[in-house]
């Protein structure tokens, strides 16, 4: 299927960016606004994609750790940000595999509060306590952070949610436990919860 003609009534006559007028921008801006609508759902859908991926050697697939993971957080009465978090923290991991947390939190942040997006970015380091020293490395790298304010929330989110969802035994919720939860998060004005869009600094 080829992409959908456009009129000239909605696309723009630059072919680059500085010689865009007001007009085209804003006609722009109109047309991405159903995209960013769809934010959640594309999220929800690259999630459900995972169901086929499998963690290499691991008893789960990767959608399966996601719902483990967002399962202990509801149960345990987090509230949306972490639950969501909690869903979508190795959301990355198929395109960024090296660097899939930092990359996951750039996802969040727009929606999440900042103690979130913090601990979802250094999760991979904070993992590491629990099986680095195999690898000869230091296992309490973690401890490099120890007096950021949300270091504890970081151990408290891997002991408690991440480390301890590889079981296949567990029983999760389904995908259709979160996706009313998952809305409403990406609902959110962007960057309401960080005080505001950084890009209008």
């Amino acid at each position: 299927m080829g992409k959908p003609e456009r009129t000239d009534m909605e696309r723009v006559n630059f072919s680059q960016m500085k010689d865009g007028t007001a007009e085209e921008y804003f006609l722009l801006r109109d047309l991405e606004g159903p995209f960013l609508e769809r934010t959640a759902d594309r999220l929800l859908d690259e999630l459900c994609r995972q169901q086929d991926d499998t963690l290499e050697g691991y008893r789960i697939t990767r959608l399966e750790h996601a719902l483990q993971c967002a399962t202990r957080a509801l149960r345990e009465g987090a509230d949306d940000d972490w639950i969501v978090a909690a869903l979508f923290h190795d959301i990355a991991d198929g395109l960024s595999p090296q660097n899939h947390d930092r990359a996951a939190a750039e996802i969040l942040r727009p929606f999440v509060r900042e103690d979130v997006c913090w601990v979802v970015e250094h999760h991979g380091l904070f993992q590491t306590f629990y099986y680095g020293h195999h690898y000869g490395w230091d296992r309490h790298a973690r401890d490099a952070y120890k007096d950021h304010p949300s270091y504890g929330k970081a151990v408290d989110f891997c002991e408690r949610w991440d480390q301890a969802s590889f079981d296949d035994s567990y029983s999760w919720e389904p995908i259709d436990t979160f996706i009313p939860i998952v809305k409403r998060v990406f609902r959110r004005k962007a960057y309401a919860m960080q005080g505001g869009d950084p890009r209008a600094a």
